[in-house]
C-alpha cells in the first residue's frame, strides 16, 4: 500500500475512533470524520464506502497489532498472554465502538473482519510440533477460535459495569484452554465465580 494511502487511512481511522468516544458511533458522521482528519469527504470516500467499512478497518488494525505480538507468545493453558489483556484493554477503552459493531445492530463488516483477524492469529501463532490437522484442521480450530474469543468480548461488552481487561483476558483463556475444568458440576450451595 501507498504510504500516503496508509497514512490517510490511519488518519481516518484515529478520527473515528476519536469521535466514538465523545458521543455514540451511530452519532458520527462521514463529515464529522472527514472534518477531524483534516481532509474532505470525496477523500473519504476514495478510501472507504461507508463508515462502517471504515469501522472495520479501524478494529481490524487494532486487531492487527495485538495480533502481530501473538507469533512470540508462548502458548501456556494456564496464564493468558499480555498481548491477549493489550487487546481486551484497547477494546474497554473504545468500548461503545465494540458494543455498536458487535451488540444490537451489529455491523457485518466489522464481525466478518474480526472474526477473520482472530483466525488468522490462530493460523499464524502455530505452536511448536504443528497443530494436529488430523484431529481437528486448522481452518476449522481457527473458526472455533475466533467465535469462542468474540463471544467472550461481546458477553464482556453486555455486563454493567464491565470488568477489568485483565479479568476479561482469563474468562477468554479459559473458555478455550479449559472449558472442562471451568465447567464442572457444582456442588449444592457453591456459587461459581469469574
Amino acid at each position: 500500500m501507498d504510504a500516503r494511502v496508509a497514512r490517510t487511512r490511519a488518519r481516518l481511522q484515529e478520527a473515528l475512533l476519536q469521535l466514538a468516544r465523545e458521543r455514540p458511533a451511530s452519532d458520527v458522521s462521514v463529515s464529522d470524520i472527514a472534518e477531524r482528519a483534516g481532509i474532505n469527504r470525496s477523500t473519504f470516500y476514495q478510501h472507504y464506502a461507508d463508515r462502517d467499512m471504515l469501522l472495520a478497518d479501524a478494529l481490524d488494525a487494532a486487531a492487527e497489532r495485538a495480533g502481530a505480538e501473538l507469533r512470540h507468545v508462548d502458548l501456556d493453558p494456564d496464564v493468558p498472554p499480555a498481548m491477549l489483556g493489550d487487546f481486551l484493554a484497547h477494546i474497554a477503552d473504545n468500548a461503545d465502538v465494540y458494543r455498536q459493531a458487535l451488540i444490537g445492530n451489529a455491523s457485518g463488516a466489522v464481525i466478518v473482519s474480526l472474526r477473520a483477524r482472530v483466525g488468522a492469529m490462530i493460523t499464524e501463532a502455530e505452536p511448536e510440533g504443528g497443530w494436529d490437522a488430523q484431529a481437528v484442521p486448522l481452518e476449522v480450530m481457527s473458526a472455533g477460535v475466533a467465535g469462542s474469543v468474540l463471544g467472550v468480548i461481546t458477553a464482556w461488552l453486555e455486563r454493567e459495569p464491565m470488568e477489568p481487561p485483565e479479568l476479561a483476558a482469563q474468562w477468554a483463556w479459559k473458555a478455550l484452554f479449559g472449558p472442562g475444568r471451568t465447567l464442572a458440576p457444582r456442588h449444592a450451595g457453591e456459587t461459581r465465580e469469574g
